[in-house]
This record gives structure tokens, C-alpha cells and sequence, in this order.
């Protein structure tokens, strides 16, 4: 039978018999975000942080007074429990500990102590270090991924109320309705008011859902209603065509239009039922016309440009819409790219009416523009934010310019160590006045600030067009110069308000 080897010294891990305290100090800074040394009784003798500001600033705060000073209120059993296990040599797991900071949040740092020096009889000689590693990070991911969760939840719930109140109109309207899905022609929905028509009060409907909406009619409507059909999915609807409904014997009146929903074009048919029987020559009479495309769009899009998931607009020299992207039309809630054409860009964007003359001067001027912040109002009431950013096209055509349009609605707020570092102090200090001054003084001492933000910001998006920032400002020229100079901006002297 063979023996296992005997284990001998040389298999145990060879570890430095003693280190110097410059050897040991350069050890903990390597192996932690913020180490502190402290005594027994733990008061902090030293601090280590590879943040040479945050050392400073711990040094100066915390040397001299004890661990449990230095952190919140609900740390300080965390404390006490690190230390204790430290000093009689028993494993724990690391705490996480929040150190109170005078301006923002909390300072998080996950601790584990460690006994370096001292008997367990010698408290007060003893020597424990804490070494930590810096959350904030990890906090502001967490906080950054709970305002998505909340953002997500709060969509999801916005959705369902906007689907009960359109289950609850649906159902509930006395109008006929049939929802047809826009590739396969098949009904998709139909409500109470449209099985009642389509049965005539039969005991047992007939079966709709799931059939081809031209099953439903007479054989001699099928070309007037896939014209009507074809007309609802290019230019958006089609109103008034009469056919007879093949079950019932019934004529009724169609108006079709067609919308979008999650990528996919459906049709929405409306029944209305005719007080007598139409003749087969009346039936044949109302003929829907297909509307003939100019096809200006396709020679300016692409695969690429029809696919993005960015909106794309295209328009002349007056801002007027040559074309548009699928994606444009499902933000300004359009059922197809065809109604936007002829339209001004204004129609849908801007929250002051004068930003496209703006955007139209810059590219005129410069032949392009950042990124635009403003706001796209969608054909039914929707209004979204936006960045654009636009060019003029070489040469040009049809279209002189391109607009990319980019939601950013649903952008999660920027973190709080992500905010610019050119921040007005005053504008930090608000805080620290509350309780200590009235509000009537804090409103008088910041109003200033924020009326020369604003004209700073006009200024900026109007690039230094001071008619234009005036106006975007709702201020006439005479009083944006006036305001002007009383802040010193913009180099005016006594003269330039001319």
C-alpha cells in the first residue's frame, strides 16, 4: 500500500518572515482604495488612500478621533463588530460603511480589519488596520440601474393604461370596428358593434377574427376594396366606399386607415350601415384610385437611411419635407412615410416656432449643425425630446438638407459625478442657504444668475445671433443688448445697443 508523502516545511507557502513598516505601508495602499491604522481602543492614527486629495482631506477630518466618529449613525454596530472580530483574531466578512461627506452623498466603503500588532490581553497596544475598498462606483451603477428599473416599470405601466383605454373605447364604441393586420389582410380585432353587424343579430356570430377581410364581402367589391386598401397604406386613409357584406346581405359604407405599431402596419376599418339596399351599379360606381408615388424619396434613401433607427428627414431649401424614414414616421405618429411630404419641418418640431429658421441659418452659414436639443410633436399629441444634427447636401437636388433626429426622451439622468464641472458655485451654494435666509432673498440673489444663464444658452444655440437669441428669449433686441451689457457679456460697450 503506498503512503502519501509527508507534507514538509518547504510545501507550505513561503511568505515573508517580517516586513519594515515602509514595506507594510506600501502593501496596504496597493491592496486597498482607503486603508486606515488604528489602535485598540480604535482611535484612527493613520490614513492611505491612493486618492492624494481624499488622503488629505481624511487625514485633516479623521486623525486623532475614533472610527465610529468618522461614519454614519447605522455604520457604527458595523464598526464596532470589524473591530472586536479584528482584535480577537476571528474571521469576518467585509462591511460596507458610509462615511458622512459635507456636500453630496455618502462616502461607501467596503471594509475588512485585521489585527497587525498587540496580544489579545493588550488592547490598548494593539494595532488594527482597515483596509477598504471605494464604492462609489459601484453606487452610482446601482442607483443608475435602479432609475432604469423605475423607468422601465413606469413605461410599462403608462402602456397598460394606454391599452385599457383603448380596450375600453374599443369595446365600448357603437361604431363598427375591424383592426386588419396591413400584410396578410387578415382580421386581426373586431369589437362588439362590428360582430353584431357582420352576424345580423344572429344567436351565434359568425367567426371573423382570423379571416380575410375581403372574405367578408361581395365577390364584385374585391377591386374597389383592394384599391381602397392599397390607397390606406400609401397616403394614410381612404374614406367612402360602399360594398355588401356576403353573410348578411347588408350594404355599408368603409372608410380605411392604416397606423403602425411595434414595427408592424395595421389597418383600421370602419363599418357604417347604408339605410337601404344599393343596386350592384351603385356598389360599382365608388371606386377607390390608387395614388401614383413621385418616387423623389427613393433615389435619396438607401436600405441603410429606410432602416435606421434613427428619423431622417430630407427637405428643400424652405424646410419643406422631400422625404422621410420609417422611423420619422413612427415618432411624428404618421401611418406611412407619404404624409410628411410637402409639409414644413416646422409642422412637427420646435418648441418656440422659430427654431428650423434657426437651424436653416446655421446650415446656410455653415453647412452644418451639432447637436439641437429641442422638442417633436407627433401628429396625435405626442411630444418628444430630441437632439438633431443636420448638414446640407452636395450638390444639391431635390433636397438641399438632411436632418437626423435621435430620441433622447428616455435618456437616464447624467450620474452625480458625471455632472459638469463648470457649475456656477452659487448655483452649489443654493442649498446651504436654505433655513439660514429667507426665500424672498435667495429668489433675489439667484435671479440674476439664472437670467444670464439663460442668455448665455440662447447664445449658444443661436451661435452668438443676438436677433435670434432675442427672440428666442421672448425679449426684444433693445432689451437683450440692455442685459447685456449690465452682465459684461458679449463685448458691448456704451454704443452697441444701436
Amino acid at each position: 500500500m503506498s503512503r502519501a508523502p509527508k507534507s514538509s516545511a518547504n510545501d507550505a507557502p513561503q511568505m515573508p518572515r517580517e516586513l519594515d513598516a515602509d514595506q507594510a505601508r506600501r502593501l496596504i495602499e496597493a491592496a486597498s482604495d482607503v486603508a486606515l491604522v488604528l489602535d485598540g481602543s480604535g482611535l484612527v492614527l493613520d490614513v492611505f488612500s491612493h486618492d492624494l486629495e481624499l488622503q488629505k482631506a481624511m487625514r485633516r477630518e479623521w486623525r486623532g478621533r475614533t472610527w465610529s466618529d468618522t461614519v454614519t449613525i447605522e455604520s457604527r454596530d458595523k464598526v464596532k463588530a470589524l473591530l472586536d472580530a479584528a482584535l480577537a483574531d476571528t474571521p469576518t466578512a467585509p462591511r460596507q460603511v458610509n462615511h458622512p461627506a459635507k456636500t453630496g452623498p455618502d462616502l461607501p466603503i467596503l471594509y475588512a480589519a485585521v489585527r497587525v500588532s498587540g496580544g489579545a490581553r493588550t488592547r490598548e497596544a494593539a494595532r488594527v488596520v482597515a483596509v477598504g475598498r471605494d464604492l462609489r462606483d459601484t453606487v452610482a451603477l446601482q442607483r443608475r440601474l435602479v432609475d432604469a428599473q423605475q423607468s422601465m416599470e413606469r413605461d410599462y405601466w403608462r402602456f397598460r393604461e394606454a391599452e385599457t383605454r383603448y380596450r375600453n373605447l374599443f369595446q365600448s364604441s357603437a361604431e363598427a370596428v375591424l383592426i386588419v393586420d396591413g400584410a396578410t389582410l387578415r382580421v386581426v380585432e373586431v369589437n362588439p358593434a362590428a360582430m353584431t353587424l357582420l352576424s345580423g343579430g344572429a344567436a351565434k356570430p359568425a367567426k371573423v377574427v382570423g379571416v380575410a377581410l375581403g372574405s367578408l364581402f361581395a365577390a364584385e367589391a374585391a377591386e374597389p376594396l383592394a384599391a381602397a386598401l392599397a390607397a390606406a397604406r400609401s397616403v394614410g386613409k381612404h374614406e367612402r366606399l360602399s360594398a355588401l357584406l356576403v353573410g348578411v346581405r347588408r350594404s355599408v359604407n368603409l372608410a380605411v386607415s392604416s397606423f403602425r405599431q411595434d414595427q408592424a402596419s395595421f389597418l383600421l376599418v370602419r363599418l357604417a350601415p347604408l339605410a337601404d339596399i344599393e343596386t350592384k351599379a351603385q356598389r360599382g360606381a365608388t371606386a377607390a384610385r390608387t395614388p401614383t408615388a413621385d418616387g423623389s424619396g427613393d433615389n435619396l434613401a438607401s436600405a441603410f437611411v429606410r432602416g435606421t433607427s434613427d428619423a431622417l428627414v430630407f427637405t428643400d431649401g424652405s424646410g419643406r419635407v422631400v422625404a422621410v424614414n420609417r422611423a420619422f414616421a413612427r415618432m411624428a405618429q404618421l401611418s406611412s412615410e407619404d404624409q410628411a411630404r410637402g409639409e414644413s419641418l416646422d409642422r412637427w418640431l420646435g418648441r418656440t416656432g422659430i427654431e428650423l429658421s434657426m437651424l436653416l441659418a446655421n446650415l446656410r452659414e455653415g453647412g452644418s449643425a451639432g447637436l439641437f436639443s429641442t422638442e417633436l410633436r407627433g401628429a396625435l399629441g405626442l411630444a418628444t425630446e430630441v437632439e438633431i444634427a443636420a448638414s446640407a447636401l452636395e450638390p444639391p437636388g431635390a433636397a438641399t438638407f438632411a436632418f437626423s433626429v435621435r430620441d433622447v426622451g428616455r435618456r437616464l439622468a447624467p450620474s452625480e459625478r458625471a455632472l459638469p464641472t463648470k457649475v456656477p458655485a452659487s448655483v452649489q451654494q443654493l442649498t446651504e442657504l436654505v433655513g439660514r435666509v429667507p426665500l424672498k432673498q435667495i429668489v433675489a440673489e439667484t435671479s440674476d444668475l439664472i437670467e444670464r444663464l439663460s442668455i448665455e444658452t440662447a447664445l449658444a444655440m443661436t451661435k452668438d445671433n443676438r436677433a435670434m437669441a432675442a427672440q428666442l428669449l421672448g425679449l426684444s433686441r433693445q432689451s437683450l443688448y440692455v442685459k447685456l451689457r449690465r452682465f459684461g457679456m458679449g463685448g458691448l460697450e456704451s454704443g452697441d445697443d444701436a
